[in-house]
């Protein structure tokens, strides 16, 4: 497989494929294009939420300055030519001791009979030493972001605080609102605190160093694998490597079969409201907010940021935003219809609602931890420049008119024939020096036309000194 890793002709060799991507300013993506695949169909394009993908002959090309991995072209793509790259199973022998971190959306990959006890039990027969649920960790982390948002009630705080769980809106306010970075919660996900209380109680129980220990999360997207290798707000992430679901559900559902429920020991130790966090409303129904804010989808999410950007929606507390439709249970990495895991998550979320809450006890240490910072991000999140017209304003200011200009050129019709999503981006990517007006096929077609014409009329003339016949 030959992995086409950038917005130029650079190409990964086959040892170098399931390794993790790292071109133009240290930026490293999950998301790689399978360029024996890529039939250069124009899909992803018109799809892509920060135009991060181009088609130039005959190929996707993807700018890793834009891109977010968000994975929604790897969910669009018929050709899966997109392909999200994790560590895999064969990253545990790096490690002492090994734990798998399941994501509460691995839940709802199974049927209604399936309890979580099983799911965990078949994954701890994989290669893992050990289980903890990131699901603990949103129960954990619960009580962390109410304490957060009771001493900001008097809204000295942006509003809407935006949750910093969906990796992908984090990177897509980076790339494309910079200006809201302010508005994330500055607190970390379920995934990094399971990992952080996990591996700092497992170091002490065994006598053995953190970095001895193998935390993995078991991921439905792109974005989760890209961000523990490059955490916002974070200087390392707790986390040491990632599974995708997709990759081990058949070894799940077959280990599944083959065992029955135990009920003489439990393994499974998160609340229905952890679970709960793997569809989209989760969060805000484990906050027991009254007025939740929430809104699923990538490019719904963009439409509610660029009201927010413009000051819309400033009497709203919080706002839980997810890249994928239905919240990670839609992930790309998932298996299951997204609508029927979230109907599942819905189920155990309602089952387990009141097993395995957090204690009084427990819910104090979390706060006096809270109180402490250890839960919170210990870095500024910074914002990511998608690569502008030029880095001097004045030649900048002078390319924005000739984009402009070039812009009511175009037909304005947003084909994609071109390569590019919108005639726009074909604009930008003219004055960028990446594209030319007859990449489009209607200016091309218009050029033929006239260039048809004149040899038509010079067809007809006859140089002087050969006379008429």
């Amino acid at each position: 497989m030959r992995v086409l890793c950038f917005y130029s002709s650079f190409f990964c060799s086959n040892d170098t494929a399931r390794k993790w991507v790292m071109v133009m300013s240290q930026r490293l993506h999950s998301v790689v294009l399978d360029e024996e695949e890529c039939k250069g169909c124009t899909n992803c394009i018109k799809k892509c939420p920060t135009e991060a993908i181009r088609v130039r002959e005959g190929k996707a090309q993807i700018n890793t300055e834009r891109c977010i991995d968000c994975g929604e072209c790897i969910r669009n793509c018929p050709n899966h030519a997109k392909k999200a790259v994790t560590d895999g199973l064969e990253a545990l022998s790096d490690y002492k001791y090994t734990a798998a971190m399941p994501a509460p959306a691995l839940y709802g990959q199974f049927g209604d009979s399936v309890s979580p006890d099983r799911i965990l039990r078949a994954l701890l027969d994989l290669k893992f030493d050990d289980i903890f649920e990131v699901a603990r960790g949103a129960d954990i982390i619960t009580v962390g972001i109410n304490k957060y948002l009771d001493e900001h009630e008097d809204k000295k705080a942006p509003r809407p605080l935006i949750s910093p769980a969906c990796p992908a809106i984090v990177r897509l306010i980076q790339v494309r609102f910079p200006d809201l970075i302010e508005h994330l919660l500055p607190l970390k996900s379920p995934m990094e605190v399971a990992a952080q209380e996990y591996k700092k109680n497992k170091s002490l129980e065994l006598g053995i160093d953190e970095e001895e220990i193998g935390a993995f999360f078991i991921t439905p997207c792109s974005a989760k694998a890209i961000s523990i290798k490059q955490p916002a707000g974070l200087q390392d992430s707790a986390v040491d490597g990632t599974v995708s679901i997709e990759e081990i559900y058949g070894d799940l559902v077959n280990r599944i079969e083959d065992s029955p429920e135990d009920k003489t020991s439990k393994i499974h130790h998160s609340s229905g409201f952890g679970i709960g966090w793997a569809r989209s409303g989760g969060e805000n129904q484990a906050l027991g907010r009254d007025e939740p804010f929430v809104v699923d989808g990538i490019h719904k999410v963009i439409e509610v940021l660029e009201e927010i950007e413009m000051g819309s929606h400033s009497t709203i507390d919080y706002l839980e935003g997810y890249s994928c439709v239905g919240g990670c249970v839609g992930g790309p990495l998932t298996v299951t219809n997204s609508f029927v895991a979230k109907l599942h998550i819905l189920k155990m979320s309602k089952k387990y609602q009141q097993q395995n809450l957090l204690s009084p006890e427990n819910k104090k240490n979390i706060t006096s931890r809270y109180s402490r910072g250890d839960y919170s991000f210990d870095k500024e999140i910074e914002s990511k420049d998608m690569g502008g017209l030029d880095k001097d304003f004045k030649k900048a200011i002078h390319k924005m008119e000739q984009l402009e200009e070039t812009v009511e050129h175009l037909p304005g019709l947003d084909c994609g024939s071109c390569g590019a999503p919108e005639c726009e981006a074909l604009a930008e990517d003219i004055v960028r020096g990446l594209a030319t007006e007859t990449d489009c096929i209607f200016k091309l077609r218009e050029r033929v036309s006239i260039l048809a014409e004149e040899l038509s009329e010079l067809a007809k003339k006859v140089p002087p000194a050969m006379g008429q016949d």
